[in-house]
């Protein structure tokens, strides 16, 4: 039952709407932790299509100070579900990002690189705003000016410039975007953000409301210190086709109390991105709206971190690190039609560049992948994978291991190759790929999936 709120509530919530929204923040920040409800079974993603057999759960979030958010649903998609995630961020949130490749960026790829990349960009970002079903992307000037109207909209309403609105969206290419959807939604927004909701229900229906193909809602939280002051990072992603290694590979959306320079953010997000969302693979394809920002509130308290190099950030490093591995595996794992979550390392290789380019390989290859979904060891594909790259390999010295169990050894099948254990571990549904090519030290990690008829089936009807 719902309470009625007391008269000194009344006068209480009044008073924090009229403040600024860091006021707010701060008092649900310092509110002792509650028990996290559990998701609401919110429609999201795409009707009809079964949870992953590889999900993992939401994690249960505590308060960010200095973040709110909310979500709504303006109709992008025609099914029962919220489609519209907006952040609000305290005043002096630091922000950086990092961005698809492709040559034909979306309308908010663009807006972000551009409020972004100059010489105050990201000190001072106040909000963002992230639609699903509708991608914004080869959609001209038609296209930027909607994404223009929406963030000057949300930043009228949010006491800010349009320039700290940051801008992301997903679905369907070749769409432009109507923006007055979002602008209609803004008082349902607001309620929103100002409502007494325990936060791991905000990330959990922030992570429903960005997923088109998904089948679960992914999240990651982790804490760290900084000179003897807690601090938490906490963070949302979202894909599972069109995910390629190309800077960033999907939507990601992390937030930390820490206190830390834009440059900084920056820093650390290039350090980590290559390792982790540019070191998954579903289907070989990059998407126009790949996007990965990361926001700092600065309300834990922790001191100012300006510079790249401060030995401050060591745990920060790599608490942040852990979040973006996770996030970037529960993509893997929620592969279009997944059913093995496989990680693929190539060890001996001449160079990093080149033992990243031959796990990517073996990552990427059809014929590897739909062996893995048919449960057969067939390592002959995996050497034609590594191959096919021209990239340095000694043949005679060559060796590939699926698990435990060695398949080939110095160039020649191995002389222990048992097929009942092989065929038996291709059963577990997380499957080790592991090849020396002999020709160096350096090593490379990638993560991927098996190819099934699954995927062909959901991106066969992907418009309808």
């Amino acid at each position: 039952m719902t309470k009625t709120p007391t008269t000194g509530q009344k006068i209480e919530q009044a008073f924090e709407k009229a403040l600024d929204p860091f006021a707010a923040a701060l008092k649900r920040a310092t509110r002792p932790a509650e028990a996290a409800a559990a998701p609401a079974a919110t429609p999201a993603g795409k009707p009809g299509l079964a949870v992953s057999p590889l999900a993992v759960p939401f994690p249960t979030i505590p308060p960010i100070g200095g973040g709110e958010i909310a979500t709504a649903r303006p109709r992008f998609y025609k099914h029962e579900r919220d489609d519209l995630v907006v952040f609000r961020f305290a005043r002096g949130t630091s922000c950086a990002g990092v961005f698809t490749r492709h040559k034909i960026g979306s309308a908010p790829v663009d807006w972000c690189k551009k409020h972004l990349g100059g010489a105050e960009g990201g000190k001072d970002v106040r909000a963002l705003v992230v639609n699903a079903g509708c991608a914004n992307a080869f959609t001209g000037k038609a296209g930027a000016d909607a994404a223009r109207r929406a963030a000057s909209e949300v930043a009228k309403r949010f006491g800010c410039r349009q320039r700290d609105v940051m801008m992301a969206s997903t679905g369907v290419i070749g769409v432009v975007l109507d923006e007055k959807k979002i602008i209609a939604k803004l008082p349902d927004i607001e309620a929103g953000l100002d409502a007494d909701l325990h936060p791991s229900e905000q990330w959990a229906r922030a992570g429903r409301g960005i997923m088109t193909t998904d089948t679960f809602p992914k999240g990651s939280y982790a804490e760290a210190e900084i000179e003897g002051y807690k601090v938490r990072i906490a963070g949302i992603a979202k894909g599972s086709g069109m995910i390629a290694p190309d800077m960033a590979t999907m939507l990601a959306f992390i937030v930390t109390d820490a206190d830390i320079h834009p440059n900084v953010l920056k820093a650390l997000l290039g350090l980590h991105v290559r390792t982790t969302f540019n070191s998954v693979t579903v289907d070989g394809d990059t998407s126009t709206n790949d996007t990965a920002l990361l926001f700092a509130t600065g309300t834990s308290g922790a001191p100012r971190i300006g510079r790249v190099g401060d030995r401050r950030l060591k745990s920060f490093s790599a608490a942040l690190d852990k979040v973006m591995l996770d996030l970037a595996h529960q993509l893997v794992r929620d592969g279009e039609g997944a059913t093995k979550f496989v990680k693929v390392t190539v060890d001996g290789a001449a160079s990093p560049a080149s033992a990243r380019k031959l796990a990517k390989s073996i990552a990427d290859s059809p014929l590897v992948k739909t062996a893995i979904a048919g449960q057969d060891a067939n390592w002959g594909r995996v050497v034609m994978a590594v191959g096919k790259t021209e990239e340095p390999v000694d043949r005679d010295r060559l060796a590939i291991r699926f698990g435990p169990h060695q398949a080939a050894v110095d160039g020649a099948p191995s002389p222990t190759y048992d097929e009942a254990k092989m065929t038996a571990y291709m059963k577990n549904p997380e499957i080790d790929i592991t090849v020396d090519v002999g020709a160096g030290r350096a090593s490379a990690t990638v993560w991927t999936c098996d190819l099934t008829k699954g995927y062909i089936e959901i991106n066969g009807d992907y418009r309808s």
